[in-house]
């Protein structure tokens, strides 16, 4: 394992889109501060089309080779491998990660072919879907980078996340595929990822990626090593392209992604991936900019030695519960499989506090449980309902598939409420058919080591100002760790959302700057504070500001 950093060097880089409006014309000139975004990237700008999101193999076979992962081999090694040498070039010389990856590109391009140009000219319209997507990747991309070199891959599929999912690895399309790679669920148990009600091994961000790799591996090799139509077999399935492929031979004609007939969904698929290498390889000349992603691990796998309670194993580690389950996104409810896996992926830094502590806890501390003796006229629904969890909680901590209580026994219930972040809550609304309640308070984002406003926004496609209004500060604030950022305003009920602030004028502050901070009127901003449109403001000062008022 490559020797940890503090995660204070790991900060979240996230994309600094600066749009060139000739496009691709000419490079654009450079904008210093991130938060500068031209007016047409200000506004909420759509996903991608569902192709992004198409579940890889939906037409392949769904008898599954393997329906259950080799757990014992995955947990016999707590550790992640290390980068390994790539045609003599060492990764670790690199700082940027992107740098590590362009000396990786394999993929033959095609510089006339008008489907790349078109998908190009999407990204560079739409940098909103690439600054969340790449806000998100470098949690992931190290990992991925590392595991294509080992396997002597191209490194271009390290981008197929953001084609497929945007690097969300709650990512959940029509067709019901999910996770980073977007496996549906008979090609995601053919590949050896197990799904129950605990665990969803698509969402896993060391098995998927696996299975992904080893399905895009088996592409490869059955398609004689043209790397396009693997790719495309990926997004439609190989007895489609199998098809095509023979079709063309048949006939005398060339068989290869760009000669054959595949469905329109498939023809923009593999054009998206070359898309998105060009603008990596070349941002400038598409009026791109790309932070750079350090060339350095951001999480390292820790063995967990049984079933634990994933709020708990965040407080161990000395992290929050909601970056725990961006790392560990497999795991839908409060505590983790049972049956295993059975180890965690932590941020470097925190791995050795979490291995330290862990041991240290019983089986009862390890999950947050206690015990309750059944008495006359209980059940699982009145015990799910007392100790605010689900009927299906209770009956998994005591495996109790079915049927009644009986009296006098003593059962496991949970010993504290567990909120689960919104996006954990979704994904398990699904595996229970939409059971799941679903969150009533507005998103509230924990503030990692070296966050900043500007991060958080970025990082949830949000205009900084909309992001500092909602939490009463100004967008150059610094952020302590831990401290708690809204997303989102709370509903009062009526369809209005109010929520009262009191912000701290700082120097240089004029009561209109203050007003468009807050998306408010100057005259309301006034009244709201007993000022008259002479006061003249003072460093200090304490302002009353009302948000989500409809302004006049």
């Amino acid at each position: 394992m490559t020797t940890p950093t503090p995660r204070s060097l790991h900060r979240v880089p996230l994309l600094l889109i600066l749009i060139a409006l000739a496009a691709c014309a000419h490079a654009p000139s450079r904008v210093a501060p991130p938060s500068v975004v031209p007016p047409e990237a200000a506004a909420p700008v759509p996903e991608p089309p569902e192709p992004l999101l198409v579940a890889p193999g939906s037409n392949a076979p769904a008898q599954p080779e393997s329906t259950e992962p080799d757990t014992a081999a995955a947990e016999a090694s707590a550790t992640l491998p290390a980068p390994t040498q790539v045609a003599g070039v060492t990764p670790a010389q690199y700082a940027d990660l992107f740098d590590r990856m362009r000396a990786g590109f394999k993929l033959e391009d095609e510089p006339d072919q008008h489907a790349i140009e078109q998908e190009l000219r999407w990204y560079a319209n739409n940098p909103d879907y690439l600054q969340r997507a790449f806000g998100r990747a470098d949690l992931y991309l190290y990992y991925i980078v590392t595991e294509l070199e080992r396997r002597g891959m191209p490194l271009e599929l390290a981008l197929l996340p953001v084609v497929e999912s945007a690097f969300e690895p709650y990512a959940y399309s029509r067709a019901r595929a999910s996770g980073l790679w977007q496996f549906i669920a008979p090609t995601g148990s053919r590949f050896g990822l197990k799904q129950d009600w605990w665990y969803d091994g698509r969402r896993d961000i060391v098995e998927s990626t696996r299975a992904a790799l080893d399905y895009l591996q088996s592409l490869h090799d059955q398609f004689n090593g043209d790397w396009l139509l693997a790719i495309a077999a990926y997004n439609c399935g190989e007895a489609m392209v199998a098809r095509a492929a023979e079709a063309n031979r048949s006939a005398g004609r060339n068989v290869d992604f760009w000669s054959v007939w595949l469905p329109q969904e498939t023809r923009a698929y593999v054009p998206k991936l070359l898309a998105m290498k060009r603008l990596v390889m070349d941002p400038e000349s598409y009026g791109l900019a790309f932070t750079p992603i350090p060339n350095q691990p951001y999480f390292t796998r820790v063995s967990t030695g049984g079933q634990i309670n994933l709020k708990l194993a965040a407080e161990v580690a000395g992290i929050s519960p909601e970056e725990l389950y961006e790392l560990n996104p497999a795991f839908h409810r409060f505590a983790t499989d049972p049956s295993g896996p059975h180890f965690l992926l932590l941020p470097v830094d925190a791995a050795d506090v979490f291995a330290e502590n862990i041991t240290q806890l019983t089986e009862e501390q390890r999950m947050g449980v206690g015990t309750y003796t059944v008495r006359r006229g209980d059940s699982v629904i009145a015990l799910a309902r007392r100790f605010h969890t689900t009927p299906e909680v209770i009956r998994a901590l005591n495996d109790l598939p079915s049927g009644p209580l009986t009296v006098g026994a003593d059962v496991r219930v949970p010993s504290a409420v567990v909120e689960l972040p919104a996006k954990v809550m979704l994904a398990a609304a699904r595996v229970d058919g939409g059971r799941s309640r679903s969150p009533r308070r507005g998103h509230v984002q924990v503030v990692r080591r070296g966050d900043s406003l500007y991060a958080i926004a970025r990082r949830h496609g949000m205009n900084v100002n909309t992001l500092a209004s909602l939490n009463g500060l100004h967008p150059d604030d610094a952020l302590r760790a831990g401290q708690r950022i809204r997303l989102s305003a709370g509903s009062t009920g009526g369809g209005r959302h109010v929520r009262h602030l009191t912000y701290t004028v700082r120097d240089g502050d004029t009561v209109p700057q203050i007003a468009r901070l807050f998306q408010c009127s100057v005259p309301q901003l006034l009244a709201w504070n007993g000022l008259s449109a002479k006061t003249q403001l003072h460093v200090g000062q304490k302002l009353r500001i009302r948000l989500g008022v409809h302004h006049g």
